[in-house]
């Protein structure tokens, strides 16, 4: 049967965030994804890789064409979630659509903050855990460098990412619209991976008051903290210290929310109604979104900060263009590949066949020499038999051929034997 390449997914085009948290799944949780996918498909999907960040969740795989449309019904059922209210977020690509498609992912094409770096090293991991799975073959392999080759290029060769609003900054921003001058602010970060890093580095920056890390494991926040001079503390210990801050961005990997609305309901109270502006770039949410409701919280999600973003992307549309056409050329190049790879099977068949006829001509010319023929004339029958059956097929196939079928052939034999007329 035939394998092609696919993707399908939803992201922050397809999909809200709320839609979008059902189907996250943490790098830890990538290798057992790939485990059942495979195992409920046998053989059918050959080879799988799943990217899954805060704006997009999907998979790349190659399967046969009779199991590829099963796979989003799989993605719903792994997470436990109605089809029907999947079914209407999800995109799919099939060949060069899904080749065009990883290709813009990874040059930041796709992504919320047009241009971002950040994506190209979250599908280095995603391919990564495909390899250590042993769900990586040979033409994922290839997609995958072919699509960071092809970031690169990108990159370096256009204005993409360059002046590029981070989603990082946006948050600033967003602190900076409720307070004005950060000086006197109090920060707190939960989390202590990149996204919490970069954004501690944009908040330093602006010289607030205090910076404190709150992290599940202190170790790491301590680590984060020493950079910044913040304090740390653990997560059981938000609910005491939730109040004492202005600005709180959060970012973990946690599968259920760490500030509920009860938590910063009370916060709000010891704060006697002071504002405050909490950003939740988690997906899964940290912040339970009942959070907004509250008259003195201004709680803005990873949605929200996108779009913000994405109003100070225009002035790179330019760039756009020509990251699309550097896209397009390298898709084809794939595809030329893919082409390729695919005829292999076919002159390997040749090569097997001609190699049958050569051996078996060449055995029967060894029994005659053995006889004692004239070598010349076993030489002239090795030379008959040869040619003889390497025009078999050919002849056979028009000789039986007719109509549109014998026009074809005529018309392509003289380009496979390089006859040249006279």
């Amino acid at each position: 049967m035939a394998v092609d390449v696919y993707t399908f997914g939803l992201n922050h085009h397809s999909a809200p965030v709320a839609v979008r948290e059902r189907v996250s799944l943490s790098l830890d949780l990538l290798k057992p994804a790939l485990g059942a996918l495979r195992s409920a498909f046998g053989g059918g999907v050959q080879e799988a890789a799943i990217l899954s960040t805060c704006n997009r969740t999907e998979v790349y795989f190659a399967a046969e064409v009779e199991v590829a449309g099963q796979v989003p019904a799989w993605m719903a059922d792994f997470h436990q979630v109605e089809t029907q209210s999947l079914q209407p977020h999800l995109y799919r690509h099939t060949r060069h659509d899904a080749v065009r498609h990883a290709f813009r992912v990874a040059s930041g094409l796709d992504s919320m903050v047009l241009g971002e770096p950040q994506i190209l090293g979250q599908m280095k991991d995603a391919v990564r855990v495909a390899h250590d799975a042993g769900s990586l073959g040979t033409l994922l392999h290839q997609l995958f460098q072919r699509t960071f080759s092809v970031a690169k290029e990108v990159r370096s060769q256009t204005a993409i990412g360059e002046q590029s609003v981070s989603m990082a900054a946006a948050a600033v921003r967003l602190a900076e619209r409720v307070f004005g001058d950060l000086g006197e602010v109090k920060v707190l970060f939960i989390g202590a991976g990149e996204m919490i890093e970069l954004c501690a580095t944009h908040f330093a920056a602006q010289r607030p008051q205090r910076l404190a890390v709150a992290n599940r494991t202190v170790e790491r926040a301590q680590l984060l903290a020493h950079r910044f001079n913040a304090d740390t503390m653990a997560l059981s210990q938000l609910p005491k210290h939730l109040a004492d801050y202005d600005v709180v961005v959060s970012c973990t990997a946690s599968s259920l929310p760490i500030l509920g609305l009860g938590m910063v309901e009370r916060a709000t109270r010891m704060r006697r109604h002071k504002p405050m502006v909490m950003v939740d770039l988690a997906v899964p949410r940290d912040i339970e979104s009942e959070v907004a409701r509250l008259d003195d919280v201004y709680l803005y999600s990873v949605d929200d900060l996108g779009r913000l973003v994405q109003s100070a992307s225009n002035a790179r549309q330019a760039a756009v263009v020509q990251a699309e056409a550097i896209i397009e050329t390298r898709v084809q190049h794939f595809m030329h590949w893919l082409g390729t790879r695919e005829v292999v099977p076919v002159i390997r068949q040749l090569h097997q066949a001609a190699d049958a006829l050569r051996q078996a001509e060449l055995e029967r010319a060894q029994r005659l020499l053995a006889r004692g023929e004239p070598p010349e004339q076993v030489l002239e029958q090795l030379a008959q038999g040869l040619t003889q059956k390497y025009l078999h097929g050919p002849m056979s196939a028009l000789n039986h051929s007719e109509g549109e079928q014998r026009e074809q052939l005529i018309d392509w034999l003289p380009r496979l034997y390089s006859l040249r007329e006279r």
